[in-house]
């Protein structure tokens, strides 16, 4: 009968214990506020693919761009970015890319929340390409997008906006299209 009791004791101690415990799900977004983009604090990051297509010459492209900032003022950075990228030519050969384009990124108040903030990017640079000559173009972009907060320092991020080239070239034709991208960009404070 003891034996009984114990083991009704120790089964009834183990449920109770199973029940106690609770079971957290994973967090997908972080009450952040403006820290994040507060002057003297850093983001390094960028887009892991970015997916476009050019008007003239009906190409598709990937991209793979990383980039760091630096917070001159809150809510405004200044960086640099790199291109590295692949794009099909209609019965041509494929290119691949390369590029450093410095940026400016402002962080709009307007439709600020406490998870997440919409920015306007602008970046001016050089990009080249595996076609056969080696000539460098002049790359332009304005882009928007909005950065979701995952967790402190960590924001997902899409973008989409305009973006030209033009080679340096005599008879070289400009190229201008439309492009998208999803990303990352990690959140470092400074030692202000």
């Amino acid at each position: 009968m003891k034996k009984v009791f114990l083991l009704s004791g120790l089964l009834l101690a183990g449920l109770s214990t199973a029940n106690a415990q609770s079971i957290t799900t994973p967090e997908h977004t972080e009450e952040v506020g403006s820290q994040p983009i507060q002057k003297g604090n850093w983001m390094v990051g960028g887009a892991v693919g970015a997916l476009g297509y050019s008007f003239e010459s009906e190409n598709f492209n990937i991209n793979l761009m990383p980039k760091a900032g630096y917070f001159i003022s809150d809510g405004i950075a200044i960086g640099v970015g790199i291109d590295l990228g692949f794009s099909t030519v209609e019965n041509g050969d494929n290119i691949w890319g390369y590029g450093i384009k410095p940026f400016a990124r402002y962080y709009f108040p307007e439709g600020a929340s406490s998870t997440g903030r919409f920015f306007g990017q602008v970046d001016l640079g050089v990009t080249g390409g595996s076609e056969g000559t080696s000539d460098t173009s002049f790359a332009f972009g304005l882009n928007g997008g909005y950065a979701h907060f995952i967790s402190r320092n960590v924001a997902l991020e899409v973008t989409a906006g305009y973006n030209y080239s033009k080679s340096q070239s005599a008879n070289a034709t400009a190229q201008n299209g439309l492009g998208a991208a999803i990303g990352f960009q990690i959140y470092l404070e400074g030692n202000n």
